[in-house]
């Protein structure tokens, strides 16, 4: 069971890889942003996969985003499946990964409270008794 976990964990960061490569010399930033593969999800049986993707970029091109990388899915996947030697290709999702952006929020709302009210000790220590 463990070699599986070794080798389900190896797939993953190959695949990574390799699918980051591919955005970067397939897909213009101009039309989609700046895509990064955060992390990538393969199903036991290893012929499926999600990838996790990190965005910067503009709201038009977030929206264009997914529609582009789900036209191209196949492209990618024929790609991966010359460059990566594996039994079986997986089929490749795409999915944008919010969660650098919900941080960044959750930064900026910390900013501001902190900056409207700053945090006063929730205790004080005692005074030290008078020395006898």
């Amino acid at each position: 069971m463990q070699e599986n976990n070794r080798r389900l964990a190896r797939v993953r960061e190959l695949l990574k890889q390799e699918v980051a490569e591919i955005l970067r010399q397939e897909l213009s930033i101009e039309e989609v942003g700046l895509l990064t593969v955060n992390a990538v999800g393969v199903g036991r049986d290893l012929r499926s996969a999600i990838v996790f993707l990190g965005f910067v970029g503009t709201p038009a091109q977030r929206k264009r985003a997914p529609v582009v990388l789900a036209e191209n899915a196949g492209l990618i996947r024929g790609r991966v499946g010359s460059n990566v030697r594996l039994k079986f290709t997986p089929d490749l999702r795409f999915q944008i990964d919010d969660s650098i952006e919900q941080g960044n929020r959750v930064l900026a709302l910390l900013d501001e409270l902190e900056q409207a009210a700053p945090l006063k000790p929730a205790f004080s220590p005692s005074p030290a008794p008078p020395a006898a």
